[in-house]
């Protein structure tokens, strides 16, 4: 059961580091820092906007539209730090 701590830990923090990429992706694209129509940014950007919206979706969904600010993102960082906090504590539910 250790073992399945430890997958769900890890998931948690992949999709952590996914979501702070997206972030910092999309501040380097408005700011013109990056491109999208350079293959490789377009290649990656549109990956993540693949892997994380239905993610966001739910999220978008309830949140009231704020012109312009997407804080999808960051209930989707405060979910999946919320979900690791409640799987550290409940750590004696995989022992």
């Amino acid at each position: 059961m250790l073992s399945l701590f430890q997958i769900l830990m890890l998931i948690l923090d992949v999709v952590w580091f996914l979501i702070i990429i997206q972030v910092i992706m999309s501040w380097l694209i408005q700011f013109q820092v990056l491109n999208l129509r350079q293959p490789l940014v377009a290649q990656i950007w549109d990956g993540l906007t693949r892997l994380l919206e239905p993610l966001y979706r739910p999220i978008r969904r309830i949140l009231p539209q704020m012109s312009g600010i997407d804080l999808a993102p960051l209930v989707a960082l405060i979910a999946v730090y919320a979900l690791r906090i409640i799987i550290i504590n409940n750590i004696s539910a995989f022992a």
